[in-house]
């Protein structure tokens, strides 16, 4: 077997994308060292993968990858940013995975378009076959990502959404609404404005509405969610297990919705500026709803609800 350093995109629905590619990898006898964030490790404690955080410069990194147990022979897979890729320690690493090859011109407004990398947009990518594509070069085959994400939720995982629940007296069926988006698209508001109206709507209904809000997230969530039950933050293992309990998760192009579509949740993912092509929840079991060039009527998102908890 050989030892595979995998540096994981910045951010966590990027991170949930490249699960298809990271199973790849390890089904062809890669043992995998992933270096990223300091979510990294509950997002992936379900796999016997090592999980190094990334802290520091170039320099300090590749000192705590060479100290990491068992890897001699460490090589870096370029399966995130390629800034990161042309950055890496040439003293050091093997050649990274080169990127697919993409059209000469970037139509996704690539903030780099002179890069000889390209984004995923230029070729009209999704990022989960722009990773899954990544790994099957590595691995020197052609092969497509699987119809649905695989992301495994840990037991204990699992046992600490039942704790949280049963503590906030949630013992029945449940919808779960994640109504924050952090940060502006091209400076636009990436965050859909129906969640309060559809949480009380919902709680109306006779639905249990609960939301587990980010840390520094719980007092914008409870101005906007004013009926539902508000979980306390917790880490992101326990929060993948909350969504993959849940009736239904309505989330903005987001992490959260990410994360739900990644271990299996009916999903409603709501779309306003984000680009679907590119960027959409992947999996037969999400809806969308919305565009980049605007956000859905509250009528259209209530009724897509309606339709969803129905076939549930």
């Amino acid at each position: 077997m050989s030892h595979l350093f995998v540096r994981l995109p910045n951010h966590l629905g990027d991170a949930c994308m490249s699960a298809p590619a990271l199973d790849l990898l390890a089904a062809n006898g890669f043992v995998l060292t992933l270096v990223g964030r300091a979510w990294a490790p509950d997002l992936f404690a379900a796999y016997p993968w090592h999980t190094l955080l990334l802290k520091g410069n170039w320099h300090e990194r590749a000192r705590t990858l060479a100290r990491c147990p068992g890897c001699d022979d460490g090589r870096y897979a370029g399966t995130a940013a390629h800034q990161l890729v042309r950055q890496r320690p040439r003293f050091f690493f093997s050649p990274a995975a080169p990127p697919p090859v993409m059209r000469p011109t970037c139509a996704a407004g690539c903030s780099n378009p002179h890069s000889k990398y390209r984004c995923a947009g230029a070729a009209g990518m999704h990022m989960v076959e722009y990773y899954y594509t990544l790994a099957a070069k590595l691995i020197g085959i052609r092969a497509q990502p699987p119809a649905r994400l695989d992301l495994k939720v840990s037991d204990a995982s699992r046992q600490r959404a039942h704790a949280l629940l049963d503590a906030a007296g949630v013992r029945s069926a449940y919808v779960m609404l994640c109504p924050v988006a952090v940060g502006l698209h091209r400076g636009r508001i990436k965050a859909w404005d129906g969640f309060g109206r559809l949480c009380d709507e919902l709680q109306a209904q006779g639905r249990t509405v609960v939301a587990c809000p980010g840390p520094g997230e719980q007092a914008s969530v409870a101005a906007v969610l004013k009926a539902a039950v508000l979980l306390p933050a917790t880490d992101v293992g326990t929060f993948a297990a909350l969504l993959s309990m849940s009736e239904l998760v309505v989330a903005n192009d987001s992490g959260p919705g990410h994360v739900a579509a990644a271990v299996g949740a009916r999903l409603v993912s709501v779309f306003g500026v984000t680009e679907p092509t590119r960027t959409r929840p992947w999996g037969s079991q999400v809806t969308l709803v919305g565009s980049e060039r605007g956000w859905p009527g509250y009528d259209e998102v209530a009724s897509t609800v309606a339709g969803a908890l129905g076939a549930a």
